[in-house]
């Protein structure tokens, strides 16, 4: 009688060497990190989008939402606002965005591109404010601020995740 299939040792060789590839190769098909720092973005994005909110109903009962410069009281500290919208040419880490936001500088970065000259009653160029996690590049991996650049217009807040 003959029998057929495989032996012990030539299984357990077969399942090491399954082993080892998917040790080298499952980390370049799935990419963890950069799908974590897309979806931290998104909570980022939702974190400026509700803090925004918050300091437009604060300018709007103080009767300030169409004036291009004024502040707002947002948790016993002054947000500087542009059309009742936190102002992005004062944003830092220290300062305005951790009293509307619950973000610190701890692991990001801010770069804040100030607005052109005020032309009848408008923005020429809006300011704007890119927020990317520490290591990143402000360009590829990051979420952007765009502030209001007249009265009855709205921030813009755009997440970028190609780079991430």
């Amino acid at each position: 009688m003959q029998q057929r299939g495989f032996t012990l040792i030539e299984l357990i060789i077969v399942i090491v060497i399954l082993g080892i590839l998917a040790v080298t190769a499952a980390p370049r098909f799935i990419d963890f990190q950069g799908d974590a720092k897309g979806a931290t973005l998104e909570g980022v994005s939702s974190a400026i989008q509700g803090g925004m909110q918050l300091v437009y109903a604060k300018s709007a009962i103080a009767g300030n939402q169409d004036s291009i410069a004024s502040t707002a009281t947002v948790n016993g500290s002054t947000v500087a606002t542009q059309f009742g919208y936190p102002d992005a040419d004062t944003m830092t880490f220290t300062g305005t965005i951790a009293v509307w936001t619950d973000l610190n500088d701890a692991d990001w970065d801010i770069v804040v591109t100030t607005a052109g000259a005020i032309t009848n009653g408008a923005v020429t160029t809006a300011g704007v404010v890119s927020i990317y996690p520490e290591g990143e590049s402000s360009a590829t991996c990051a979420v952007t601020y765009e502030e209001a650049s007249s009265d009855g217009d709205t921030p813009t807040v755009t997440v970028t995740t190609t780079g991430c």
